[in-house]
């Protein structure tokens, strides 16, 4: 293994029109990277990539890994995420002949739709499916399900595509094409946005801020394209009010970062960063509530969890904290022993590119007591405020972001084959390469990093700006009916129940906001609460005696509230011990 040593010429400096100097060893790694990551992109993708034999037409594969893993599968959200960039790629203007590699993903998209898998069938949860044989039939095997945040994604991916349609006088094919499969999955979207399914890394079935951020901006988006169409879209504005609102509920003041996974681990993981890029919007500047890469509450959680591996890895070790390194999934990971992944450390840097893009654009950078933290790495005497570009406060902390953000490219060129070729994951204490081989969402992460890198930003806003959340968001969200909760559940002396679950209303799983219940009938235990109408949610009860918190056995509860001309429902438990 080596570093490349060729340079070339660094293009982010005349994009800020600032004097940050662009790291020459990662100038000449993306040289030679970029079109290594391409073809290895394309090899990917049936039925004719070179190394995707056997892939219907349109399908992608996530590796040719056969074994330990065997990843020889199409994934929805994989295959999603690689669309969203190769469809940026085309409506750019980089390469015309994409356009059929598109209408083919459309239309593999469209028969897996239709397939019955474990999950259900087209209409009853299997859209939720996670992933599907190669040939388009059911994988049936043991495996986290259902799913929510593929067909969000795909959505994303096929919103940009069917407004670049309509823009190039291509409605038709819009409408007709790629509407449909469109639609079935904001539907799907729409009704099962507050389930929990199994988060981004299929290990945990609970409320995911990755699943919460890109199925807000699946129904944002959609909703315009829908109206551009003159197609309904009134059941997916029905709930992106509500979706923006339990966004926030992931948010943790007291220590600063984006809990991951409600209920499970510290919360600290990598997949609150890729939520952060792929809602990327550089209309909506560093707003806070939909977590743009430059706002202070992304900003914070980067930090946070990134140092959370500094001390994890090995090859970590010694690096100050205002350099960049290998980047894991979360630090209690024991999949393959637990090691950085090229994607999660690619999209580090990614996040600080936006970043970088978007302080260019509003002329100023801006400090905030939730950033400090994060600036303070780069200037132990910064203080709160607004820094106008071409300060000497702006230069500063822009050049040091930069070189902070090439740092994560840098390490993953360190750990790079001569080849080229990227694995899923490098070793922590040596950096060889491990897992799956060829990992397509190891390149393509590699791809959208470095446009951003080079200034590249989304072809089109998906309406960040316009969201504006309730003056009181954890709680009710239009109308409500009253749902009392009864649990039949002894205690002792000082122990009181609560309950908390996946909406609003129910303090979205936070245990620190559940609702007490009263013993008014001990040993039952209730509590009535409003809750949105035509609502189906999941909830568990908990136990606290001072710091003491217990909630009770798997799996959560699920039930529902009433049609709109109701006005109550009584639910009655049975503590559930462990």
């Amino acid at each position: 293994m080596r570093l490349y040593l060729t340079t070339t010429l660094g293009l982010f400096s005349a994009l800020l029109g600032v004097k940050a100097q662009a790291d020459p060893l990662v100038d000449a790694y993306l040289a030679k990277q970029v079109p290594i990551s391409r073809t290895g992109v394309s090899a990917n993708v049936g039925p004719d990539g070179a190394r995707s034999s056997g892939a219907a037409a349109g399908l992608v594969i996530a590796s040719p890994s056969t074994e330990d893993p065997d990843y020889v599968y199409t994934w929805t959200r994989d295959s999603a995420l690689v669309f969203k960039g190769i469809t940026e790629r085309y409506i750019r203007g980089e390469d015309d002949s994409l356009r059929g590699r598109i209408d083919d993903f459309v239309a593999a998209q469209a028969t897996l739709q239709g397939v019955t898998s474990p999950s259900g069938g087209p209409n009853t949860g299997g859209l939720g499916e996670p992933k599907f044989n190669i040939d388009f039939t059911a994988f049936t095997g043991g495996w986290g399900r259902p799913q929510h945040d593929g067909p969000a994604l795909r959505a994303i991916a096929l919103i940009n595509y069917a407004n670049h349609l309509v823009d190039t006088d291509n409605s038709t094919w819009a409408t007709e094409r790629v509407w449909p499969v469109i639609k079935k999955d904001l539907d799907y979207t729409a009704k099962n946005w507050n389930y929990t399914g199994f988060d981004l890394w299929e290990e945990v079935a609970t409320s995911s801020f990755f699943t919460s951020a890109v199925q807000l901006r699946a129904l944002k988006e959609g909703v315009t394209l829908a109206d551009r169409l003159q197609q309904n879209s009134a059941p997916y504005v029905e709930q992106v009010e509500r979706v923006h609102c339990f966004l926030q509920s992931y948010w943790n003041p007291e220590q600063g970062f984006i809990t991951a996974n409600v209920g499970y681990r510290t919360g600290k993981d990598a997949n609150t960063i890729l939520a952060s890029i792929h809602t990327f919007d550089p209309e909506a500047g560093c707003d806070a509530t939909t977590f743009q890469p430059c706002s202070d509450k992304a900003l914070s959680n980067l930090k946070v969890v990134v140092d959370s591996f500094r001390t994890e890895y090995s090859i970590n070790h010694d690096i100050p904290a205002d350099q960049g390194v290998a980047v894991g999934r979360y630090t209690e990971d024991v999949y393959f022993g637990g090691q950085p992944w090229y994607l999660t450390t690619s999209a580090t840097a990614e996040q600080l590119y936006d970043a970088l893009i978007v302080w260019d654009r509003q002329e100023s950078l801006e400090v905030t007591p939730i950033s400090q933290a994060f600036f303070s790495a780069f200037d132990s005497t910064i203080q709160p405020g607004t820094y106008a570009k071409g300060s000497d406060t702006y230069v500063t902390l822009t050049n040091a972001v930069r070189r902070f953000a090439d740092g994560f490219l840098a390490t993953n060129a360190k750990y790079t084959p001569e080849d080229g070729s990227l694995s899923e994951q490098y070793d922590r204490d040596d950096g060889r390469p491990l897992s799956a081989t060829h990992l397509t969402w190891s390149y393509a992460s590699l791809l959208s990093a470095s446009a951003a890198r080079s200034g590249e930003m989304p072809t089109r806003s998906w309406g960040a700006k316009a969201l504006v959340v309730p003056g009181q968001c954890v709680g009710n969200i239009g109308p409500t009916s009253l749902v009392t909760f009864k649990v039949y559940a002894e205690t002792t002396p000082g122990e009181n129940i609560f309950i908390a679950g996946n909406i609003g209303a129910l303090s979205g799983w936070s245990s620190d906001n559940a609702a007490a219940l009263s013993p008014f009938e001990y040993p039952i235990w209730n509590v009535t609460l409003p809750i949105p109408v035509d609502t189906y949610f999941e909830y568990k009860y908990l136990r606290k005696d001072g710091d003491s918190v217990v909630w009770e056995a798997d799996p959560a509860r699920r039930n529902n509230s009433i049609s709109p001309d109701g006005e109550s429902k009584t639910i009655n438990d049975v503590w559930r011990g462990l």
